[in-house]
């Protein structure tokens, strides 16, 4: 299921390879399809939305029930137990602390000779959020897409969403939307929803920014569009990266890997250590807690085509070939890890010790769990406040300190043959 590979070894560098290029294979078929669903929902609006949602879910959508009424979102409430509006607020609360620490604020700056420069920042208007849906639930995407949203201070705030067979949307998914203050919420997923955003349809708005994670069609959507709206990332499929020394704990290494293999038979989940020991208890003790996990199949099937546990001679050399890969999650399962963070420089979000496994980060702990994938670790961030604001720069100058300058403006405007430039600053001092 897993397989020890030395790092130094051709088999090594193979699997690092294979790693890269499966992000990069997408079927041409995807890109046509994706391509025509677009130009239908340009084109056709929500007849085009009711008939992808027909074709692609097998559900009738009629002519005004796109929209999520009111009435659906009390019905929810009532199939939501307790114990789990009691989670998503704590989640809230905690996802709201850690982004409100990132807000930024407008500000201006005075000089001596009267110039004042600045910068206005402000949320954006409308943003479209993106919910993976119909055979799973994903609650935890809604909070994490739309707070950040709501601290930069986005006025609307639209969510799609796929249904269910029945034309519903799951309640869990609704309950949390309410908790995170989500404006409108649309029964759309697939590509059609991303076109839906992009362009506005007679029912849904078109929105400035398009935010959250979807399979092969949804990214290639989000690929297409960007131009016509702004987007986050394209994300890829999910991975994480431990690095173990020989003092780990392998029940924990074991359940770490799997919690992110059982996403997706693409998911890759990787231990890099310095200890061949440690490696064969990790190969054991997931062999062992596989047979009692629902996903078995697709964890299986995602540790034997892109798991490994890669063997190194030391920790140094570990964190090394970790930047390499950039991975989304990085777990730093070794004595004294906050000594090692500042060497960690290409990683989603870092996990420090053995009581901070990523599924905290993916539900609980406030940071955010939309992250950089396939080694785009290396120049992406997590999604956050900034994805949610622009900015505005301001100027002003009094005649004598533009005058102070205005030679050197004109002296460069011209060196650029831009003589309407220089123009613009000499009509302004002629006697």
């Amino acid at each position: 299921m897993l397989n020890i590979i030395k790092a130094k070894t051709d088999e090594g560098k193979a699997y690092l390879e294979g790693l890269r290029s499966r992000a990069a294979e997408v079927q041409q078929d995807v890109i046509k399809v994706v391509e025509e669903i677009l130009e239908g929902v340009k084109k056709s609006g929500d007849q085009a939305l009711i008939k992808y949602t027909k074709k692609f879910d097998g559900v009738d959508l009629k002519e005004g029930s796109i929209r999520v009424t009111k009435e659906e979102i009390i019905a929810a409430r009532s199939l939501v137990d307790d114990e789990f509006m009691e989670a998503i607020k704590l989640a809230a609360d905690n996802i709201y602390e850690y982004h409100e620490k990132q807000s930024k604020n407008s500000w201006m700056h005075t000089k001596e000779d009267g110039v004042i420069l600045g910068q206005t920042v402000r949320g954006l208007e409308n943003v479209g959020i993106y919910v993976p849906g119909g055979t799973a639930s994903y609650p935890s995407s809604v909070l994490m897409n739309a707070i950040p949203a709501k601290v930069a201070g986005v006025k609307r705030i639209v969510m799609v969403t796929p249904v269910s067979k029945d034309g519903s949307v799951n309640p869990f998914v609704l309950a949390a939307a309410e908790v995170a203050g989500v404006d409108e919420i649309y029964k759309l997923g697939g590509a059609q929803a991303i076109g839906a955003l992009a362009f506005g349809t007679e029912t849904v708005p078109k929105v400035d920014k398009v935010v959250g994670p979807g399979n092969i069609y949804v990214a290639m959507a989000k690929k297409s569009v960007y131009g016509y709206l702004d987007i986050d990332m394209i994300a890829g499929p999910s991975e994480i990266l431990v690095i173990a020394d020989e003092n780990a704990n392998e029940k924990y290494i074991a359940a770490d890997l799997m919690s992110q293999a059982e996403h997706d038979v693409l998911s890759s989940s990787i231990l890099i250590t310095n200890s061949e020991q440690l490696a064969k208890k990790v190969i054991n003790e997931v062999k062992k807690q596989v047979k009692s996990l629902s996903r078995r199949d697709i964890i299986e099937k995602s540790l034997e085509g892109y798991g490994a546990i890669i063997l190194v001679d030391d920790i140094d050399e570990a964190i090394t070939l970790a930047n390499k890969i950039a991975p989304e999650h990085l777990e730093l399962l070794i004595n004294e890890p906050f000594t090692k963070l500042g060497e960690i420089k290409n990683a989603g979000s870092i996990f420090l010790g053995e009581y901070a496994p990523e599924p905290l980060g993916d539900y609980m702990a406030g940071t955010n769990h939309v992250l950089p994938t396939s080694g785009t670790a290396r120049f992406f961030s997590p999604l956050s406040v900034d994805d949610f604001i622009k900015k505005s720069s301001f100027i002003y100058y009094s005649k004598t300190s533009l005058e102070k300058v205005s030679t050197k403006i004109i002296k460069l405007a011209e060196t650029e043959g831009l003589t309407a430039h220089a123009n613009s600053i000499k009509v302004r001092f002629e006697e």
